[in-house]
């Protein structure tokens, strides 16, 4: 693939990516704004404490399969079909095992029905084996248009079947079948928008080529699972389900920005990087790219979220859910610093370097445990503060080993986020005045967005950002396209 050819596929990739996650996130977003308002704490308590366990089940399923179909730039049809078949078989033996631990984990939590709402729930477990190679496909031959119509459309029709159950009274079982609904839906869509479907074909030397590239991401990514979950574990079992839900409710604002704007870029780059990864000065060109345009685009949302805080939870949520306030902000701050180490890992798996992803969580857990441990011998406040800490060391180390693979110096890696973050820091300061003000949440909000937004454009079209120009660019030369279809 020629850098044209290539540059107009990253192009065309950011726009369906980012059009798929606006939309659907959007939907999803206001879904989930109502059924806060149907269901209790309680219910989205338990429902996280489920999906502790599926999440790392997951990994098993999806981590390491995937992202060896991606990264390898000759993988064809035998490897697929090869990958699924891996996928589907650990898959099912991860439900078993999910199916005969369930009554443990009901009596631990004690919540007796969590026994049935595991052995149901888990049954998204086989399903992701399909999901997985059917998005590695797509990101493989980046054809990102058909993400946008599977997850739209997944979104939409789960939201509004969730929505009903809530309303007629089925509590959590709701949001277990909106997770459900969305799943297979996403799967029959792409099954009729793609070409590739499961062949009967297997091959021995395919799946131990894959796995010896895949097995360092897995057990890396297992690693990063594992531990993140034990975070929640430990909330839920330590604490309450609702102590869990009020948590997660803080964290699920900057996770949205995160997977919509930070995984979409960075879904899109994957393969392209694996294209070039031969070129170390290509490769780092991109990175540079990708720190640039994330850290102007997430910074201030990051920023804006940690500062209306207060008013966005109450107005959207309720005052049931206040004492999730203070989460938002901490981890609102969190996310900040996590941006450009987030991109660092996919950067070394792009470049096939998943041993240095591997050596790297060895590198980083312990520190995490013990902040952990500390975190949760005071209360749940210290646990996202022991997290906002926890990042700060990992983005450290993985810009140290950024800086050696691809000579991504410590200067060149501030020089790309400083302007955004200034911007960012000085738009904080002028929405944080705004809450002085003596009126009700909604109008303040409403202010605070639009007074922020409006600020944060001005500042870069006076200082000529250069990731405001790069956007401009994009924008411009999809409306030029457009008009001459």
């Amino acid at each position: 693939m020629d850098n044209t050819s290539l540059k107009k596929k990253i192009v065309s990739g950011m726009f369906w990516k980012f059009g798929e996650r606006i939309s659907a996130q959007g939907v999803s977003f206001i879904v989930s704004v109502i059924l806060s308002r149907l269901l209790l704490p309680e219910d989205f308590g338990t429902v996280a404490l489920v999906l502790i366990f599926i999440s790392i089940a997951a990994v098993f399923t999806t981590s390491g399969f995937s992202t060896a179909l991606v990264q390898d730039r000759h993988a064809d049809s035998v490897d697929f079909s090869t990958n699924f078949y891996c996928s589907l078989a650990v898959s099912v033996l991860i439900y078993g095992v999910m199916f005969l631990i369930a009554p443990f984990l009901s009596d631990f939590f004690r919540i007796p029905e969590l026994t049935l709402i595991i052995r149901v729930f888990s049954l998204r477990i086989p399903l992701s084996a399909y999901s997985s190679i059917q998005h590695a496909y797509v990101e493989r031959n980046m054809l990102f248009r058909r993400f946008f119509f599977s997850t739209l459309i997944g979104t939409v029709v789960s939201g509004a079947v969730g929505i009903i159950l809530a309303y007629c009274g089925f509590g959590v079982w709701a949001l277990i079948v909106q997770y459900f609904t969305n799943t297979v839906i996403d799967i029959a869509v792409l099954s009729i928008t793609i070409p590739w479907h499961p062949e009967l074909r297997f091959s021995a030397a395919s799946a131990k080529r894959m796995m010896r590239y895949g097995w360092k991401v897995f057990a890396a990514d297992l690693s990063g699972t594992l531990f993140d979950q034990l975070r929640s574990f430990l909330v839920g079992g330590i604490f309450t389900s609702s102590d869990l839900a009020f948590y997660n409710k803080g964290k699920q604002i900057p996770d949205l920005i995160s997977v919509n704007v930070g995984s979409s870029v960075m879904t899109v780059l994957f393969p392209a990087l694996a294209n070039v990864n031969d070129n170390k000065e290509q490769v780092k060109l991109m990175t540079r790219r990708a720190a640039s345009l994330l850290s102007y685009i997430m910074f201030p949302m990051f920023t804006g979220l940690a500062v209306v805080a207060e008013p966005l939870i109450i107005t959207l949520f309720s005052e049931k859910w206040s004492e999730s306030i203070i989460f938002l902000r901490i981890l609102s701050i969190s996310a900040v610093i996590s941006v450009v180490s987030s991109i660092s890992l996919q950067i070394f798996k792009a470049i096939g370097r998943s041993d240095t992803l591997l050596f790297l969580e060895v590198l980083k857990k312990p520190v995490y445990l013990i902040l952990l441990i500390i975190g949760i011998n005071i209360d749940t406040v210290a646990v996202a503060v022991t997290l906002m800490i926890y990042n700060i060391y990992s983005s450290a180390v993985n810009c140290v080993y950024l800086k050696k693979l691809t000579g991504y110096t410590f200067a060149q890696q501030f020089s790309d986020i400083a302007g955004a973050l200034i911007m960012s820091v000085s738009m904080g300061a002028v929405v944080w005045l705004i809450s002085f003000l003596p009126l009700g949440y909604p109008l303040i909000l409403t202010i605070q967005i639009v007074t922020g937004t409006a600020y944060y454009f001005a500042v870069s079209v006076l200082t000529h950002n250069r990731s405001y120009m790069y956007l401009m660019d994009i924008y411009h030369s999809r409306k030029m396209e457009g008009n001459k279809l």
